[in-house]
């Protein structure tokens, strides 16, 4: 089986290492608190997920006039095309989460190799973990666990009609490529569905950017959680290349994770 390597450039991030006693002090706030820092990180779970778009020819000129429901044909068309042609990667991710309290602070890294197979679906690898024993069990393993819930109901989660609804806000470059900005809002209320802002290449109709926050807040001791993500277009697939979410937590200072995506190892279907 031969790969296509691809390396997706990825934001430098600073080293984080736990402070002494830090488990001790986490570990006395009341298991309510503790359940919102871990629920803060369900969403991305969708967002990983449903991040990788298949990349149609470049060939084209992106219309900008087109209506709203013709961009979510497209949209759709585009998503098709991902589930049918991709068979097989390789990939790996950085995590890293950092909570800062009144005059605490915690933090964790996390580094995870993920496979995916179009007959079996993702599984993961922790290559090494560090920091927080508390933030890693219960934010950093909890977003692998929900990423894999996630990706056993493909169509509950997608970015489609039958879950959003959608309004055409405008359009606008993005990193010199046009853009349709379209507002999403779950028609359900979901822990994997979202709310918000999204960008869609006007060339390829693959999502390029969103600016979100989840549906439905995933506990009372969340004031509100803002997610940014970000794909970029690598061998005919748009895959994830960002994400980072900062949570403000009620009574309880703020927390954000950052994802950074490292080389992708593609199989497209045909390939020997």
């Amino acid at each position: 089986m031969q790969y296509m390597t691809s390396t997706v450039p990825s934001s430098s991030i600073r080293s984080l290492r736990s402070r002494p006693g830090k488990r001790a002090i986490f570990a006395g706030y009341r298991p309510g608190f503790r359940k919102a820092i871990s629920s803060a990180f369900v969403l991305l779970a969708f967002l990983l997920f449903a991040g990788i778009s298949a990349a149609e020819s470049s060939s084209s000129v992106p219309t900008k006039d087109l209506r709203l429901d013709q961009i979510l044909d497209r949209m759709e068309q585009h998503e098709n095309a991902q589930w049918a042609s991709l068979r097989h990667y390789r990939a790996k991710r950085h995590y890293a989460v950092h909570y800062r309290g009144w005059a605490k602070t915690l933090e964790a890294e996390m580094d995870v190799e993920i496979t995916y197979d179009a007959s079996s679906g993702k599984t993961f690898l922790i290559v090494k973990q560090s920091g927080s024993q508390i933030l890693c069990r219960k934010v950093l393993q909890r977003a692998l666990d929900s990423e894999k819930e996630a990706s056993m109901d493909k169509r509950a989660t997608a970015l489609t009609q039958a879950n959003y609804r959608f309004q055409l806000l405008g359009a606008e470059d993005l990193h010199g490529r046009s853009t349709y900005i379209l507002k999403v809002e779950p028609i359900a209320p979901s822990k994997f569905l979202y709310k918000g802002k999204i960008w869609v290449d006007a060339q390829e109709f693959a999502v390029a950017k969103m600016e979100v926050e989840p549906a439905r807040n995933p506990s009372f001791w969340i004031s509100r959680t803002i997610i940014d993500h970000s794909n970029a277009a690598t061998d005919g697939f748009w895959l994830p290349l960002q994400n980072r979410s900062e949570t403000k937590v009620r009574i309880g200072g703020t927390a954000v994770m950052t994802i950074d995506y490292g080389p992708y190892e593609l199989v497209p279907n045909g390939s020997n």
